[in-house]
């Protein structure tokens, strides 16, 4: 997950491959608390993996739940055992729940039934999410729920109940602000239902459907078969016990396929390849959100798919505008919000009230943002209304705010597609853990950008500093990182190892060797050779005079040419070395070259090796820089000069790292066209 305070996506092209989806959000949470309440052991396969779902087993394992592993571990399952309908005597705790409205709302309606003394915690704009209708719902019951902030609001405070005046009459709640509030009470109330049949009637307009089906099936696959009466009036009959059905699959994420639907709809096929193919999520899939298909459908995408896949590539292009009711699909509708910047029309989204009380005020973001593209927007109480920009010059180059909010990270990340050849920041792309922790990264295996991504090259002699500032700055970007010494270094310790002698008659041995090599760079910076951990092997001196031997040979050089420029990825990369901006990458739209003293280098190495627990001697280091300096600047193949137009900076011992790591930054961002943004 990029953790970067923004992301910046090259000028995206085309698309095509295959994508498997995380599991659901909603059935994910929902699995979860149902899983708890149940009598015996649940075992979950492919839970998802998110902030949503970390926020609620730890949640579960306070209240006493068995949870093992304590952390989703991708591919494993996950086996939760159930308080059989009853909290430990004396259960209290502070449960912090984030922004996970899937957890707080059920939370909050269980335990205000089972007892016990809980405060319901989470993020600012937790507290800016109504509740007051589920307190309602539930204090008609003899629930004892406080409000301890503002009225309406979490946080709360949660006290024992009090049922000796149960009501006869059904419990009623408002479905017309969020249907959580139903589920809610349709997770809870089964716990009391053990003696009598309870009954639940929706005041006003039941929205968002398709989510209230979700839960009544899952339900009824833990024992509770409810009886549902239009839609208005929800019957759970007297009787009602949770028992764990063993085993539980998770969808994959029908809102998340949104996003894949729409790439698949927006961009052209890619080598050949016909658009996207989705695992995880099919045509018969349990969740509302899966009516997106039709929506996209109506808008030009050609989709097919089966029991657990969808296919989707582009049809018809322009894309059609639209006017739909979006009661249906309320999360996913937000993707064709950003589908409708490529339509030949105005699109109007209507019935879509339940965004202004979500992660965010989801109309007002996605008018501000979708108006800093370029295109004319309409929002009103329950409604947006967007025309794209006129032709390709109306276009502009965006920073997009997301408010915290996942889906607006993944939604404008599609805007990269635009006609106009622009990038698009996305703001804190580490928003989208709420539900999908790794889209930016399964995003770039599937898109092909315009032109190359993009480089900055980070150049100078040995010792100047490079490497640390070359990996800061990759990991402020969210760029992929080459260190090109190291690929030398590693060459040199393999042929040693292979004993082929370091000689310019041994040069094409040691360029075949390159080709065998297993070498792999962890995001953990170490760096890995056939899944042995080398990173302090290619890090002696002797390693280093070994790279500078080897770096002499135009055979060797050659042979790492192209597998230097393979490292070349979306969204960017960083290249530090000694001929990166002149030989491997002449193109990169920033070069660097540091610079220091043959003194100064001597005393950052001689520090260096002192730290990681290696022998150093300063005379020998500063003739052995002096005399690498004239074997690497005097050299017949790449010598060590700075290119043409390469930006220097002195990286002497008065200047910190983190100076030339902002002044490399600050020359990023002014060749960024919303580098004022």
């Amino acid at each position: 997950m990029y953790t970067t305070e923004f992301l910046d996506i090259p000028h995206l092209a085309s698309a095509g491959g295959s994508v498997q989806l995380p599991g659901s959000k909603s059935i994910s949470n929902r699995v979860l608390l149902l899983a708890a309440l149940s009598q015996g052991t649940t075992t979950v396969h492919d839970l998802l993996d998110s902030d949503d779902t970390r926020v609620m087993l730890d949640a579960l394992h306070a209240l006493g739940c068995g949870v093992e592993p304590r952390q989703v571990v991708p591919g494993a399952p996950l086996r939760i055992t159930g308080l059989g309908g009853k909290l430990p005597a004396g259960a209290a705790a502070t449960l912090f729940l984030g922004n996970a409205g899937t957890a707080m709302r059920p939370l909050t309606a269980a335990l205000a039934v089972l007892g016990g003394d809980f405060e319901m915690t989470g993020i600012a704009r937790m507290y800016e999410r109504p509740i007051g209708d589920l307190v309602d719902a539930l204090r008609q019951l003899g629930c004892r729920i406080d409000y301890l902030g503002s009225t309406g609001y979490p946080p709360l405070k949660i006290a024992p109940p009090d049922f000796s005046n149960f009501p006869d009459v059904p419990i009623q709640v408002r479905g017309d602000v969020s249907s959580q509030f139903l589920t809610s009470l349709l997770m809870a109330l089964p716990l009391l239902a053990q003696e009598r049949a309870i009954t639940i009637e929706v005041v006003g307009e039941l929205i968002s459907k398709p989510y209230i089906h979700i839960t009544l099936e899952l339900l009824a696959r833990f024992g509770i078969r409810v009886v549902n009466h239009d839609w208005q009036r929800f019957v759970i009959p007297a009787g009602s016990r949770y028992q764990s059905p063993g085993e539980i699959h998770v969808e994959a994420d029908a809102s998340s396929a949104s996003y894949f639907i729409a790439l698949g709809a927006i961009a052209a096929g890619a080598d050949g390849q016909k658009g996207i193919r989705i695992e995880g999520v099919g045509l018969d899939s349990i969740q509302g959100d899966i009516r997106f298909v039709d929506a996209a459908r109506a808008m030009g995408a050609d989709i097919s798919g089966g029991p657990n896949w969808l296919q989707v590539q582009r049809g018809s292009w322009p894309l059609k505008a639209i006017d739909l009711d979006c009661n249906h699909i309320p999360d996913a509708a937000m993707t064709l919000a950003v589908m409708a910047l490529y339509a030949d029309g105005t699109t109007t989204l209507r019935n879509i009230a339940s965004w202004r009380v979500k992660e965010t005020d989801r109309i007002a973001a996605m008018a501000a943002e979708a108006r800093k593209l370029g295109a004319q927007v309409e929002e009103g109480a329950d409604f947006i209304r967007i025309t794209p920009p006129a032709d390709a010059s109306a276009w502009r180059a965006a920073s997009i705010h997301t408010y915290d909010d996942h889906r607006i990270a993944m939604c404008f990340s599609l805007a990269a597609f635009n006609p106009a050849w622009l990038p698009v920041r996305i703001q804190d792309p580490k928003c989208v853990g709420k539900t999908f922790p790794d889209y930016f990264e399964t995003l770039f295996t599937l898109v092909q950008p315009s032109a190359a991504a993009p480089v900055i090259c980070i150049d100078g002699p040995t010792a100047s500093g490079k490497g640390t500032v070359a990996t800061l700055v990759a990991q402020r970007l969210g760029f992929a990182l080459l260190d090109s010494g190291a690929l030398y270094r590693i060459t040199g310790l393999a042929a040693s190892r292979a004993g082929i002698p370091l000689e310019e008659a041994q040069a094409e041995r040691i360029a075949a060797l390159i080709g065998t090599l297993d070498i792999v760079f962890t995001p953990d910076q170490r760096v890995l050779l056939g899944g042995e951990d080398i990173s302090l092997a290619i890090r002696t001196e002797e390693a280093g005079m070994n790279a500078s031997r080897v770096s002499a040979f135009p055979a060797v050089r050659q042979a790492l040419l192209q597998l230097q420029r393979d490292f070349r990825r979306l969204p960017g990369l960083v290249a530090d070395g000694r001929d990166m901006g002149t030989t491997i990458f002449p193109d990169a739209p920033l070069k660097v070259f540091l610079s220091a003293s043959v003194e100064c280098r001597a005393q950052r190495r001689f520090k260096q090796l002192i730290d990681k627990g290696l022998s150093a001697n300063m005379h020998d280091l500063l003739a052995d820089l002096q005399a690498r300096d004239a074997r690497d600047t005097q050299r017949s193949a790449s010598p060590l000069q700075p290119a043409e137009d390469a930006l220097h900076w002195d990286n002497s011992a008065e200047r910190t790292v983190e100076q030339a790591v902002q002044q490399v930054l600050a020359w990023w961002q002014q060749r960024q066209p919303f580098a004022s943004a």
